[in-house]
């Protein structure tokens, strides 16, 4: 097992497995009612030198030269610009000048966008080592504090994440769903 910095060619990879944790929100963020059409959109977010989808804010965790896992993070002080690509996209798409997307993360913390790892490779610890990893990102770039976003129906990763040592301080509304936020000193 290996982490590394993502890279622009890992877009075929990665596209798919952020498709697979945003859901509804990969249709959200790409203004794209088709999953075929949606994937083909991440792609292009990924291999762009800017945006929150970026290769620039992910890391994979690659085994046997494929991508197993992703991990998408940057600080909360970064999100309005990281998603200024996207709401420019949106906004052209839609012909909607004032569309705004939902406020995920704080100012003060550094936050999981995204967190996937590949059916073929779960039941791993590819997920743990992925957020460990992160968590050491926000420790040496100063961040106080972690957070991310867990749909409140998803229990599974809530329990992982409260293992972790993640605690709910307020819940979130991203596209219409009621999500628990949830912190980690660093």
């Amino acid at each position: 097992m290996t982490i590394r910095s993502a890279r622009p060619q890992d877009a075929p990879e990665a596209a798919r497995l952020l498709y697979d944790a945003l859901h509804d929100i990969a249709h959200q963020l790409t203004g794209e009612a088709e999953e075929e059409k949606a994937l083909e959109v991440l792609e292009q977010y990924f291999r762009a030198d800017e945006g929150r989808l970026s290769y620039r804010q992910a890391a994979v965790e690659e085994i046997d030269g494929k991508v197993a896992g992703i991990v998408v993070a940057y600080g909360g002080d970064q999100a309005a610009e990281l998603d200024r690509p996207i709401l420019d996209r949106l906004r052209k798409l839609k012909s909607d000048p004032s569309l705004a997307l939902d406020k995920e993360a704080d100012e003060d913390e550094y936050y999981i966008d995204t967190l996937s790892v590949s059916p073929q490779f779960g039941g791993k610890g590819i997920g743990s080592v992925l957020i460990c990893h992160v968590e050491h990102q926000a420790k040496e770039l100063m961040y106080r504090q972690i957070a991310l976003a867990v749909v409140t129906d998803n229990q599974r990763a809530y329990s992982l994440y409260d293992r972790r040592g993640y605690k709910t301080d307020k819940e979130i509304m991203i596209n219409g769903h009621v999500y628990y936020h949830m912190v980690k000193p660093v």
